[in-house]
């Protein structure tokens, strides 16, 4: 067996395998230092300034004279902001539509949206009123909740802003965006929003500005109107037990894949995973939007020195442009905050063999799959076409997650190299782990090991189709590892955009 993988004839590094011993064997040439497993070693001669290819693009640049058979990493490779030539809709490959459809089962709402669970809500305007949501839904315990099989749970949605922000821009908008998205997600079968009163995200703005009506299932209440803390705790529980009958009263029913909308997230990310489970999740995407259905991939400055392939993609000019856009704002926004657009890869990442943004971001944009980029959206904006899409957000996962829940997202895909915990509410999180070694070792926290196509010669299709099946069984309720182990109540975090005042 060979000691590396080669992912593209143009590249002038290969990946080890396992780890290699000096003179160990690289393409005929001889290891010329110890190579930790998944880490890059030369197979031709650089001088310093040349380009360093993998899966045939930039990764980085050469810092140093770079020989055969020299470990390349982080000691050696120089990033560089990219400066690419973008083309529009030069590699567009529709997806043929799936021949029969798929199902699973759901809960069909009234306004034609599905949920794949059956939460109540109990969803903060501020941290000011965090303390009474925690505490309105640590009151339903698992006796309680036992009589209502169809619901899920209580969940309080609480986060650290809400004030001391701006009444309007970038910020105030993105917040707004998030808390819409929370108080209408089909994954829940009711809501409780709580705010203090005196907030600047004041919930009568958010309710006229989105059209939110009150009722049975809906309610929304201030802790300074209702006078107090302890009696808004007290109300705030009566509200959500008049609620219980009536979201048990939904029901799992057959529902068409097209109806998923998948965010696909990764973290803790490794040298494997652009190689394993970030295409075999994107062979996965192919086959949802096969069916009709939608992926959202997010965290921008992760496809950084990949959107050119994403524009590509593009189904006409106008998207290719507004996902170039969202990448200027983020090199000004880096800039201004006297930050890199290479703070990423994060010192894990390094260790798990990448070395720059750039090589992280070819390996997460596989997440994607090959079928058209129809649509790009800002942070939390509700998706509205069908197939491949991208919304705007930060690296940070908790951070992103939110902001694809709010945009629609029913189910949440997650690779992880290095190994991640994390969890999210109310759409439930599949983790991907990118190789066996780590699958092994974190196997409570892992639903799928894509780490056996390298270790057992797995193909790529089967791993990609077997992903795609887990997504059917656990939009269907099945139970995620993530769930088992009760994560997801603190996952909830709103990017803060702007200053806080």
């Amino acid at each position: 067996m060979s000691n590396t993988v080669r992912l593209d004839d143009a590249d002038n590094v290969v990946t080890a395998i396992k780890a290699l011993e000096v003179g160990a064997d690289v393409e005929g040439h001889a290891s010329r230092a110890l190579i930790p497993r998944g880490h890059k070693i030369a197979t031709a001669a650089m001088e310093v300034g040349d380009p360093i290819r993998k899966y045939a693009q930039v990764i980085g640049y050469a810092a140093a004279e770079i020989a055969p058979g020299d470990h390349v990493h982080t000691h050696n490779v120089e990033f560089r902001n990219t400066d690419l030539d973008y083309e529009f809709s030069t590699d567009l490959r529709p997806v043929a539509p799936a021949t029969t459809t798929d199902y699973f089962l759901g809960f069909k709402r009234a306004n034609g949206r599905v949920g794949t669970r059956n939460y109540i809500a109990v969803l903060t305007s501020v941290n000011c009123s965090a303390t009474a949501a925690r505490k309105i839904a640590d009151a339903f315990g698992p006796e309680e909740l036992s009589q209502y099989p169809n619901v899920d749970g209580v969940v309080a949605f609480v986060h650290g802003t809400g004030c001391g922000m701006a009444g309007d821009g970038e910020g105030f908008e993105a917040l707004q965006r998030v808390m819409w998205g929370y108080a209408r997600h089909p994954n829940h079968g009711g809501v409780l929003m709580v705010g203090l009163g005196c907030e600047m995200n004041q919930i009568d703005w958010l309710l006229e500005a989105f059209g939110i009506e009150k009722g049975p299932l809906f309610h929304a209440m201030n802790i300074q109107d209702v006078a107090g803390l302890t009696r808004t705790v007290e109300l705030g529980i009566e509200k959500v037990r008049a609620m219980l009958p009536e979201a048990n009263k939904a029901v799992r029913e057959p529902c068409p894949s097209s109806d998923l909308t998948v965010a696909l997230q990764c973290g803790g990310s490794d040298a494997w995973s652009g190689i394993t489970a970030n295409p075999a999740v994107g062979y996965a995407c192919d086959l949802l939007v096969a069916q009709g259905g939608t992926g959202v991939l997010a965290e921008t400055p992760e496809i950084y020195g990949a959107e050119h392939l994403l524009t590509r993609r593009a189904v006409d000019e106008k998207t290719g442009k507004k996902l170039l856009g969202l990448i200027r704002w983020w090199e000004d926004y880096t800039h201004r905050n006297r930050g890199s657009m290479d703070n990423n890869p994060s010192p894990g990442n390094k260790k798990g063999g990448l070395t720059t943004i750039l090589e992280k971001s070819l390996g997460a944009a596989a997440k994607g799959g090959t079928s058209p980029l129809t649509g790009v959206y800002k942070y939390g904006e509700p998706v509205d076409k069908a197939g491949f899409v991208f919304m705007d957000s930060p690296g940070y996962d908790p951070a992103s997650v939110t902001g694809q829940i709010a945009s629609g997202c029913n189910l949440v895909t997650f690779t992880t190299g290095r190994g991640s915990a994390f969890g999210s509410k109310p759409a439930p999180c599949s983790k991907i782990a990118t190789n066996t070694q780590m699958y092994g070792r974190m196997v409570d926290d892992m639903d799928y090991n894509a780490g056996t196509i390298l270790s057992d010669g797995k193909s790529l299709e089967q791993a990609g189709r077997e992903i795609y099946e887990l997504w059917l069984r656990v939009a269907s309720g099945e139970q995620t590892k993530s769930e088992a182990q009760g994560l997801g109540d603190y996952e909830f975090v709103p990017w803060q955009i702007g200053a806080t005042m």
